[in-house]
């Protein structure tokens, strides 16, 4: 019986080992693909996590499956933080959103930069793509019930929106903030525009 106790510990411990290295490997993977995309090679996102390639394949058999894991993970994120601003001011939200997108989390992740602009991504994006529109369509009718922006912009040209701001935060970070208060004055409703 003893014997069955210890092979059922070292299981467990295993399992345990196995857990913690999935996760190291995937904050690992969030690090390096927030600071330089998703070029970065398997191998060297193994030697970051101080494990063999071999234990990254174990648990993601491709890099298309690690992306994949990471990009849904941050997904997440972004899906949590978007409706915690529709809660708070659904008026408001799509541009907070914008702004939150571009000036804080773009200017620190490379990876959901590219991934929300199509860019450098190997998967099938169809599920973030498709995840990604229905909370920007979410934002955008909210700020469109309360009279925020143009009652004729479409949620692919908030996507536009969102994605010619993170071109300018990627190549001229430092006027992003300015381009995208500028672009966000072009999609407010043309009788809130001051004009001379």
């Amino acid at each position: 019986m003893r014997e069955k106790v210890h092979v059922s510990e070292q299981r467990m411990s295993l399992r345990a080992d196995a857990a913690r290295n999935r996760e190291t490997v995937l904050e690992t993977a969030y690090r390096s693909f927030a600071a330089e995309g998703l070029t970065v090679p398997i191998d060297e996102i193994a030697r970051r996590a101080g494990v063999g390639a071999g234990t990254v394949y174990r648990h993601f058999p491709t890099k298309n499956a690690l992306i994949a894991a990471v990009i849904g993970h941050r997904l997440a994120q972004i899906e949590a933080a978007g409706r915690d601003m529709l809660a708070k001011d659904s008026g408001h939200a799509l541009t907070s959103f914008v702004r939150a997108i571009v000036l804080e989390w773009g200017a620190v992740d490379q990876a959901i930069s590219q991934a929300i602009a199509g860019e450098g991504i190997l998967i099938d994006a169809s599920d973030f793509e498709t995840r990604f529109m229905v909370l920007l369509a979410e934002l955008l009718d909210a700020a469109k019930t309360a009279g925020s922006v143009r009652a004729d912009l479409t949620d692919r040209e908030a996507k536009a929106v969102i994605v010619a701001c993170q071109a300018v935060q990627s190549h001229v970070p430092d006027v992003a903030e300015r381009v995208t208060e500028i672009v966000l004055d072009g999609i407010r409703p043309q009788d809130e525009l001051v004009r001379p």
